[in-house]
């Protein structure tokens, strides 16, 4: 919490502060200034704004005595078109390409432009002293939060919550341990040559295959290798020959018992290897040693949070948490 020392004379102007909200204003002549919290999408937000107790709403945010929450729907703003940096690029031609604007500008996405006013609004208010960047934790979420503070050209202080799940003590936690805003600068540095790159490569690429092979083709850092991937699997799928696998299986007594082979699994494709398991207990005795059983509930796991995403990711795959984060963040 912030505050600002006032006067009680001060009451009639504090009637005329943004968003139709007057700063509240202690026994003590202190003006009580507040947080902006800015979540990435509207479930995280309403999370945020109970555990903060901001419980009057308003049109895209929520308020408390302390804390304002609103929230993005992904990103609200991106990269300018190319059309608007000039008539040279509203037509598609060879010869313009490639399009290399001196700086890259952006601009507020149409669809979801009453929300981005809303954040907007709370942000320019006079009783926001701070602003808590509460995106998703990762390149791609900070590069949510500053391109709408950047756009709407607030310059206030700026905290960063970094948290991987939302229940109530990450939360409290969070905010317990609040970083500043400029320890995330490389990463938000990050996020915006990863954008521009993607803007510079694919709408050049795109506009040439179009052009070139007088065909709506599109060309993207994403989708073109996941398109590959897809089409890599359909190839083999088509091309996939049966082969024959072997396996052992033991019974007596109305229980069975499978046989693992070393590499692990139920079968091989050897079947050199299992004739030679099968010699090795054929006309053998198993003995059962001990029963034990209970009765356990199990029931379905949860959804990731980013913590256990990483866990499996590197006990299944040995993906490594360092090896690149916003893969993890973009997942959850």
């Amino acid at each position: 919490m912030i505050q600002i020392i006032g006067s009680f004379a001060a009451i009639a102007a504090a009637q005329a502060l943004g968003g139709g909200q007057a700063a509240l204003l202690e026994e003590s002549g202190n003006w009580i200034m507040k947080s902006l919290v800015i979540a990435e999408k509207p479930s995280v937000g309403r999370d945020i704004a109970r555990v903060l107790g901001c419980r009057q709403g308003g049109s895209g945010f929520l308020e408390g005595r302390d804390y304002i929450v609103t929230w993005a729907l992904g990103h609200l703003v991106e990269l300018a078109d190319p059309e608007s940096y000039g008539d040279q690029w509203k037509e598609w031609k060879l010869e313009t390409l490639p399009m290399l604007p001196e700086k890259l500008e952006t601009q507020v996405i149409k669809k979801t432009g009453k929300q981005y006013q809303a954040v907007k609004a709370q942000m320019r208010r006079k009783d926001v002293g701070e602003i808590v960047i509460a995106t998703d934790a990762g390149r791609e979420g900070e590069l949510v939060a500053r391109w709408i503070i950047q756009k709407a050209g607030v310059r206030k202080p700026m905290k960063r919550l970094w948290i991987s799940s939302v229940t109530d003590q990450a939360i409290r936690q969070g905010f317990s341990h609040l970083g500043d805003a400029s320890d995330y600068q490389d990463l938000y540095e990050a996020a915006v040559a990863r954008a521009e790159a993607d803007w510079l490569v694919g709408l050049n690429a795109t506009r040439a295959l179009t052009v070139k092979h007088n065909a709506q083709l599109s060309c993207g850092r994403v989708q073109t290798p996941t398109l590959a991937i897809i089409a890599m699997r359909e190839k083999e799928i088509r091309e996939f020959v049966p082969k024959a696998y072997y396996g052992l299986k033991a019974t007596g007594g109305g229980a069975s018992w499978n046989w693992r082979p070393k590499g692990g699994g139920h079968t091989t494709f050897s079947r050199q290897e299992a004739q030679k398991a099968l010699e090795s207990v054929r006309g053998g005795t198993a003995v059962v040693e001990a029963v034990r059983s209970r009765k356990q509930k199990s029931y379905a796991p949860a959804l990731y949070d980013l913590t256990s995403l990483q866990q499996d990711a590197n006990r299944i795959y040995g993906f490594f948490r360092q090896a690149d984060p916003g893969l993890y963040a973009a997942a959850v």
